[in-house]
């Protein structure tokens, strides 16, 4: 995953789908910063709708860290631990 530039917040909220569902932008957002997603040769928002719920929370938290807080937390991290918990106030 990468850092979101503005236009990966901006761009889909011109989305006629986020216009009828606004949470729809968090699966837009997280297709376009989501480089790689195991074998997955290219992540759209079609495999961000087919994720199990555990693991499309798994990809929002992980964007809240990259985006919103120390991203150095995740080097101290071992492979399928929780990520810490802390609130985060966004816009």
């Amino acid at each position: 995953m990468r850092l979101a530039c503005a236009r990966d917040e901006i761009e889909p909220l011109r989305d006629p789908r986020v216009k009828e569902n606004e949470s729809y932008a968090t699966v837009i957002v997280l297709a376009r910063v989501v480089s790689e997603l195991g074998t997955v040769p290219r992540v759209t928002t079609q495999t961000i709708e087919s994720l199990f719920v555990s693991d499309f929370s798994y990809l929002q938290d992980l964007y809240r860290i990259i985006n919103f807080q120390d991203a150095s937390v995740l080097d101290s991290l071992e492979p399928g631990a929780p990520f810490p918990q802390s609130s985060v106030e966004v816009g």
